[in-house]
């Protein structure tokens, strides 16, 4: 089956196209993912000793994303799938870097389609929350909020699909700078939140 007067261009923007995306895997045959592996996360850990050890192991792949052609334009939707891999630095689950939008009045919706986790929400005013992400659930984010994915499976990768104002940029530097003022770690077996020591 195909479409019906479409661009020769398989990713126009302007016109229309149709991207896939493995529900499993959150792969796309059209788009590539950018790759976050560990030594791009240095001093986003909370315990560094650990992360060095793990590291000293092995530069693992902590996440993949699309980031999709988009014209970055009002008007415009930015989309494509997180795949955060599972795994521990510490007792602290791994993670995305997290990030406010540059344009911080700006909300997010993020759609799981597999694994088991959490959206660790936080605005500059210090008010935060830890959504909880499963399969078929949808976590809004409001604006003002940064946010980021967090994988507390022992062995499944956590996929979510996005959507944003293709206009709205990133701020990682925030978050990479001052961190989070909360933490999930594991505790006896389980997600628990604590107070991150490090936040400044």
């Amino acid at each position: 089956m195909a479409g019906f007067h479409i661009s020769g261009d398989p990713l126009d923007f302007l016109k229309g196209c149709t991207i896939d995306f493995d529900l499993t895997t959150g792969l796309s045959q059209k788009v590539d993912t950018g790759k976050r592996y560990l030594s791009q996360m240095k001093g986003m850990f909370a315990d560094e000793a650990a992360f060095q050890a793990a590291l000293e192991k092995e530069d693992s792949l902590i996440y993949e994303f699309h980031g999709m052609p988009v014209p970055e334009t009002a008007g415009d939707l930015a989309f494509g799938c997180s795949i955060l891999n599972p795994g521990k630095i510490g007792d602290e689950y791994y993670f995305t870097k997290g990030h406010f939008h540059t344009i911080l009045e700006t909300g997010e919706v993020y759609y799981c389609l597999k694994g088991r986790g959490y959206m660790l929400l936080e605005n500059p005013e210090g008010d935060w929350s830890a959504q909880e992400l499963s399969a078929g659930q949808a976590v809004y984010v409001p604006k003002r909020y940064a946010h980021r994915s967090i994988n507390v499976s022992p062995d499944e990768q956590l996929v979510t699909f996005f959507v944003f104002r293709a206009d709205a940029g990133h701020d990682y530097g925030s978050i990479e700078t001052k961190g989070y003022r909360k933490l999930l770690v594991e505790r006896d077996g389980a997600p628990a939140i604590i107070d991150n020591p490090n936040w400044e």
